[in-house]
């Protein structure tokens, strides 16, 4: 059974709750009756704008599908925004759950990354070992 005061206690400390409430100041850019995006504080990149659902859910996994479905789609019109008014080259959609996937704010959000030619801003995907193991990776199947 969940605490419900400590549940509580998250969502009124929440810094996305905040915002959504105005009770800390944002830089929106699109907002609607259940989502909202603003300028990300850190600017990886020229424009980086979070989408976040105006509810308090903790991650992907608690987050209803119809509102997955909003974020995406608000997501999506940002990207267009970011292409058209400052030329963004590519987009960067990211999202983190939990702390072990470096989740830092414990509110569902999408992070809208615009990719510029030059820029030094890198996500990569490498296999450590550098191996390629088809036999384990098709094990993973059974599971």
């Amino acid at each position: 059974m969940k605490n419900t005061k400590i549940e509580d206690k998250s969502k009124t400390d929440c810094i996305f709750c905040r915002i959504v409430k105005g009770e800390v100041p944002s830089y929106t850019i699109y907002e609607d009756k259940d989502t909202k995006a603003f300028l990300d504080i850190s600017q990886v990149s020229r424009g980086h704008t979070l989408v976040i659902p105006k509810k308090h859910y903790e991650n992907i996994f608690e987050t209803p599908k119809n509102v997955l479905k909003k974020v995406i789609e608000v997501s999506q019109k940002v990207s267009l925004l970011l292409k058209q008014n400052l030329g963004a080259e590519g987009i960067n959609l990211v999202n983190s759950n939990n702390r072990t996937a470096q989740q830092d704010v414990f509110h569902y959000h999408m992070h809208v990354i615009p990719r510029y030619l030059g820029s030094n801003f890198k996500i990569e995907f490498k296999n450590p070992s550098g191996n390629k193991d088809f036999d384990k990776i098709k094990k993973l199947l059974t599971k």
